[in-house]
């Protein structure tokens, strides 16, 4: 299986608007970061995870025209206001692409994009509402999930098993749960939500990100959802052997 980073960045991305590129190194294209999203590839399938309001664009450089399916870590914009985009993979299915998620959120994508759900007249619906439980299987992997803390609600972290090799997505959250702990203990490869290097009441920050991966034994960390405050060089410099920031494109074989 391959894991595509389609996205490492914040709700505003970087830069944000008004070219504010913060103490990211503009000179660097690692640095330029659409929303948090990613690509899982096995099987012949492709499963995203997130579409946010970059998804077009970040399909469009990826050279994929289609998915089986997407996962919906929560309902936050910057995770699901690309929804409308996915109207064309519809087409090329030719039926609704599965949506996956909690029921709670699902409900409330569909109060907030009921035409996506339903068909009317000319147009026929875009997506189906999926509800997930503990586990899915994809292109011969299992996907475990867990209910993680971010703020006031919980985003749906996941951790992905084929053969003998292991990967974890956490994006958004801001507390490390038992139940997480669990879960993303020993895998090869973590990839974590680090806004910054400042505490955040939703999200986490990389003091703590780099003590959890050391606790659980993580073989590769990889830090996602940076701000601009993150540059991508400065953070290779610093960081211990086994952690890097990652970029948009980044490509991990599993």
């Amino acid at each position: 299986m391959k894991v595509r980073i389609l996205g490492c960045g914040t709700s505003f991305g970087v830069p944000r608007i008004g070219n504010d590129w913060g103490q990211c190194d503009r000179a660097e294209p690692r640095n330029r970061r659409l929303r948090s999203s990613i690509l899982l590839e096995g099987g012949g399938s492709r499963l995203l995870v997130d579409c946010g309001p970059d998804i077009r664009e970040q399909l469009l450089q990826a050279q994929v025209a289609t998915v089986e399916g997407v996962i919906i870590t929560h309902d936050h914009a910057d995770h699901c206001h690309g929804i409308d985009e996915l109207r064309a993979i519809s087409q090329t299915l030719g039926k609704p692409v599965p949506f996956y998620g909690r029921a709670d959120v699902l409900e409330r994508l569909r109060r907030r994009f009921g035409y996506i759900f339903k068909s009317a007249s000319f147009y026929r619906a875009v997506g189906e509402a999926v509800e997930v439980g503990s586990e899915l299987t994809f292109g011969g992997a299992q996907i475990r999930f867990v209910d993680q803390p971010h703020g006031g609600i919980t985003s749906l972290g996941l951790r992905i098993d084929i053969g003998s090799r292991s990967l974890a997505y956490a994006i958004d959250f801001n507390e490390l749960t038992d139940d997480m702990r669990t879960l993303y203990e020993g895998v090869d490869v973590w990839v974590s939500d680090c806004l910054s290097r400042r505490p955040h009441p939703t999200h986490t920050h990389l003091d703590a990100v780099l003590g959890w991966a050391e606790e659980m034994k993580v073989g590769q960390l990889y830090l996602s959802h940076l701000n601009n405050s993150m540059d991508y060089t400065t953070l290779v410099d610093e960081l211990p052997s086994w952690a890097a920031p990652a970029h948009d494109g980044l490509e991990i074989e599993l």
